[in-house]
């Protein structure tokens, strides 16, 4: 409960600002407190699978009435509520005599918990898995589904975490902001989000405490949220929100500082239809094409065909401009069933990316032959790039250089997610054409702080120092070497840490295809060598605050306002 001013803090993960009335995401309803035990396990599986399957046509129908983007996360979650292996655990629980809604409950608890521990991106699929537990639930007990209520005017959600079936379908005219209690920087909330041009803010804490209807001014920048902000707080906020828009919407060409020094600024991809909306856009290309999306949640691999079919599409969609393609980065935080490894202690640290690949060489050679078929049937035109994730020694890069440049591709690199490549890119950068820098993994790897911990998050801000420090580091390799060094992490969308990238060394930067135009604005605004001052200032600093507060000494007043 607030009754006066206040100002609640969390992460902004989508720019801009905005001030409306606060409207609350609708609790899921829970356990039916009163409901029997089971006394036929069997009718009532079929009954809960029957609710499933209900759940599953739901969110495929509107599957088909969204975007392209929402399009994939929901029918991934329609996924979720087919699966056979929670339908089989909803069974053990009806067994033990557990009620109908208790028994989905407790079995997709079981699940989440498993996820979880797998890290990444499975873990990631919590927020879904709870989705459709809730969705199955309401239609157990014949109830409303939870989720966004029917907005006619213009509001700012709050949630304690939002579902893709919630935020997929959003209008940015009626949800003008979005403030969530939990979730992360890579959650869906902060990717579609991001997507849709929505001001967020999340892991706010206290932001469920809010009344509804309470007045709210959201700074998805800053990440904070004004809880009965002041008449000259709106206005300012409107103010910059009309600024902001007109000065984006003369930011086009290509990316480069006020002094013409060029930084190319790509998209980030993960299917094939991300890859023909973001080519129609304003972009030089793409800089990180995400793979494994091919190859996830499915019983077998894809085949040479189905490859060779998805990456021409991207292929002809870019034309003659970049295209740098990241081989299937897989295993521990996304598994795979058809490329089980077996268990590991500590998935994170254990076979994925480059590491499966070499266990399960077939997996990769069937992928760099599908895109050398690819890049022929295109008219070898594309600037085609293809990089390995997770390479840590130059024993690794040397032994994918070769499989790819045994296929006549053009240009092989690798990607600098670990300490280990960071340190020894000047003798990796050797062997191979270019690097990117994954700067989510390399912040995890750096500080030993789990992505999915919210709870970590300052430790996993790219701004820490020591981070900053190795991507100084695998720039001075680059500049030693004559080879190009990107960022394809979620820092590249960030405009205040583009300019501190940019000074560092970096030439690329790929991001989600909405935030390209900001980090244009942002590069415009300052000439190389003011980027480069910033860069020392923030590797020298002391703290990632530090570090930040630094270079905002530095910034143009007119980027200032647009954050």
């Amino acid at each position: 409960m607030f009754e006066q001013r206040t100002v609640i803090s969390g992460i902004g993960v989508s720019s801009g600002t905005a001030s409306a009335a606060a409207v609350k995401v609708l609790p899921a309803p829970g356990v039916d407190s009163h409901e029997p035990a089971s006394t036929d396990p069997a009718a009532d599986g079929e009954r809960v699978r029957a609710a499933m399957a209900s759940v599953a046509a739901s969110l495929r129908e509107q599957a088909e009435r969204s975007g392209e983007k929402g399009r994939d996360i929901l029918e991934a979650t329609a996924q979720l509520a087919s699966d056979r292996a929670l339908a089989k655990a909803v069974d053990k629980k009806l067994k033990k005599g557990s009620g109908v809604t208790q028994a989905v409950h407790d079995a997709v608890e079981d699940y989440a918990t498993m996820l979880a521990s797998l890290g990444g991106y499975m873990a990631e699929r919590v927020t879904d898995l709870y989705d459709v537990r809730d969705r199955t639930i309401c239609v157990l007990r014949g109830l409303p589904t939870p989720g966004v209520p029917f907005l006619d005017t213009p509001a700012i959600l709050l949630a304690n975490d939002l579902a893709p079936a919630e935020t997929v379908g959003l209008d940015p005219n009626l949800v003008v902001g979005i403030v969530t209690a939990a979730g992360g920087p890579t959650s869906h909330t902060a990717i579609l989000a991001a997507q849709l041009g929505i001001p967020a803010v999340v892991k706010a804490e206290g932001a469920m405490d809010i009344e509804e209807g309470t007045d709210l001014a959201i700074d998805g920048g800053a990440g904070e949220v004004i809880v009965h902000p002041t008449t000259e707080e709106i206005a300012g906020m409107r103010q910059r929100a009309q600024y902001r828009s007109a000065i984006l919407a003369q930011s086009v060409g290509a990316g480069a500082t006020a002094d013409g020094f060029p930084v190319n600024l790509l998209a980030n991809i993960g299917t094939a239809k991300d890859g023909v909306a973001a080519a129609a856009g304003d972009v030089e290309g793409t800089g990180l094409f995400r793979t494994e999306f091919l190859f996830l949640e499915r019983e077998s691999a894809p085949s040479l065909e189905e490859q060779q079919d998805t990456y021409t599409q991207v292929l002809e969609a870019f034309g003659p401009r970049r295209v740098v393609v990241r081989t299937l980065d897989a295993g521990a935080d996304k598994p795979l069933s058809f490329a089980d490894l077996g268990e590991e202690e500590n998935p994170a640290l254990g076979r994925r990316g480059l590491r499966l690949s070499q266990a399960r060489e077939d997996l990769l050679d069937t992928q760099l032959d599908a895109l050398a078929a690819a890049f022929e049937a295109t008219g070898r035109v594309a600037d085609l790039r293809v990089m390995a994730p997770m390479v840590s020694t130059t024993e690794e890069a040397s032994w994918f250089a070769e499989k790819v440049r045994s296929r006549g591709l053009p240009k092989v690199g690798v990607m600098v997610e670990v300490p280990a490549a960071a340190i020894a890119a000047r003798k990796i950068l050797s062997i191979v054409d270019f690097a990117s820098i994954g700067t989510n993994d390399l912040s995890q790897y750096t500080m030993a702080a789990d992505r999915m911990q919210g709870a970590l998050s300052e430790l996993l801000s790219p701004w820490q120092p020591a981070v900053l420090q190795l991507i100084k580091s695998t720039c001075q390799a680059g500049e030693a070497t004559g080879k190009h060094v990107g960022v394809c992490g979620e820092a590249g969308g960030d405009p205040l840490m583009a300019l501190v990238l940019t000074g560092l060394g970096v030439t690329s930067l790929s991001m989600a295809p909405k935030k390209v135009p900001m980090v244009r604005a942002a590069l415009k605004l300052h000439d190389r060598g003011t980027c480069q001052q910033m860069a020392a200032y923030a590797v020298d600093a002391d703290t990632a605050a530090d570090a930040r507060a630094a270079v905002l000494q530095l910034v143009d007043p007119k980027l200032t306002d647009l954050l």
